[in-house]
């Protein structure tokens, strides 16, 4: 039944139905056919009793404190500042995308927003300066794909409040993985730096260390609001909710403190973010009533009972579900795959003694790794969009190597579980 139920959900979204549409088609015919009118009738009430959950409220205000940093220019400043770190390594500017993606990932919570601002803000450094294109596109994409691992990342809030998992939890289990995966593609740039320095271009101009502690004043704001956030968090002084609206306060502070704070920079920033929560919070709320029917329809305890009786393990079966989703992100992003296999696989992972705070880990970075995988990778259209010019192709071509460094982070995930639960279990215990 299960299995049915799935592949009729993405045999309509391969076909261009809107994930919410083919969700909620699916989940309204299999509870008129298999159980019953009240299922059907049901429909109103598990969905806004899915919308009243208060941790959904954070995503919207970090969208709007993403929006904000966009718009108020401190992403600008916060690459220029970066660059005079970074700038002088082989591989020369590409490091600035990664560490640049990473600390803009820490703070906005969205892989599309990072690619779009740091293409935006990168693309110009790198003209006439004879860079490899493949390797700036790629660079700023793989960059782009730590949005959501490095916390506070969105898709962490939905993994959450679909499986009852804290997100506390999960931000503490996906900081280490997210800092190793920035570490692996800085050391991917430097062998390829190494390799082929043709690729590379030519290094910045030297500067001294007092004019490059004088420009790192410019990424006060970012790290402040990191800072205070994830402290907030951990300190108990504030839930997940309340330390998004802080970030929000303290991002309408730094706009002030550039001189960009303005009516219309506030209209523009409140828009975005309307539409992009309108987009999520719909998505959401369908794949809850999916999970009511779901678990109407017995699904959970079936799929336990089958794989308690294959007796595979875990890394076997992590193994398993990393082939699945790699070959599902070819076809399909990162929100629809996320929300349309947690009601289904989840139980199977508490089934095999999987630990939900790994596979929450597991599956965000293999709903990343979708960003990187071409053809439907949202990124990386996003990102030439942004560049305006050339082929697609050269994007396509540029992932490559940095996807290879992501499947070496899947394999580390899977056989070094410690690397997402030691954080965690360090912070909150067992």
């Amino acid at each position: 039944m299960s299995a049915v139920i799935f592949a009729a959900m993405l045999t309509l979204m391969f076909l261009g139905l809107h994930i919410a549409v083919a969700m909620f088609a699916v989940a309204v015919v299999a509870a008129a056919v298999w159980i019953g009118p009240a299922a059907v009738h049901a429909v109103g009430t598990q969905i806004w009793a899915a919308t009243e959950d208060p941790l959904l409220l954070s995503i919207p205000l970090y969208i709007l404190l993403g929006e904000l940093l966009v718009r108020g220019g401190s992403t600008d400043k916060m690459y220029g500042s970066l660059s005079d770190w970074f700038g002088r390594m082989p591989g020369g500017l590409l490091h600035s995308n990664i560490a640049a993606s990473a600390m803009f990932s820490a703070v906005s919570g969205s892989s599309v927003a990072t690619a779009a601002t740091i293409s935006t803000v990168a693309l110009p450094n790198f003209r006439q300066q004879g860079y490899d294109p493949r390797l700036v596109l790629g660079s700023i994409a793989a960059g782009a794909s730590l949005g959501n691992l490095i916390p506070p990342g969105i898709a962490f809030l939905i993994y959450g409040a679909m499986t009852n998992t804290s997100a506390g939890r999960l931000y503490a289990a996906g900081m280490v993985p997210g800092l190793l995966m920035a570490l692996l593609f800085l050391l991917t740039i430097y062998i390829i730096a190494r390799a082929r320095p043709g690729l590379t271009g030519a290094r910045p101009q030297p500067l001294s260390l007092r004019d490059k502690l004088r420009r790192s004043r410019y990424l006060a704001g970012p790290t402040v609001i990191f800072v205070v956030v994830m402290g907030a968090i951990y300190t108990g002084w504030a839930t997940v909710t309340e330390s998004a609206a802080i970030g929000v306060m303290l991002a309408v502070v730094f706009c002030a403190l550039y001189g960009t704070l303005s009516v219309g920079l506030l209209h523009d920033a409140f828009r975005a973010t309307m539409r992009l929560t309108a987009m999520s919070i719909l998505i959401l709320s369908v794949a809850f009533y999916l999970n009511f029917v779901l678990s109407q329809l017995g699904v959970a305890q079936a799929l336990s009972r089958v794989v308690g009786g294959m007796e595979v393990s875990p890394i076997v079966l992590l193994w398993c579900l990393a082939v699945f989703y790699f070959l599902l992100g070819i076809f399909f992003e990162t929100l629809p795959m996320l929300v349309g296999t947690v009601p289904i696989l989840f139980p199977i992972v508490a089934a095999a003694g999987i630990d939900p705070i790994l596979f929450g880990v597991f599956i965000v970075l293999m709903t990343e790794m979708s960003l990187l995988s071409p053809p439907v990778g949202m990124t990386l259209y996003v990102i030439q969009a942004v560049r305006g010019e050339g082929s697609i192709r050269e994007v396509f071509a540029g992932t490559l190597p940095f996807l290879a460094a992501m499947i070496l982070m899947t394999a580390v995930l899977i056989h070094v579980p410690a690397v997402a639960l030691w954080l965690p279990s360090l912070m909150f215990g067992r």
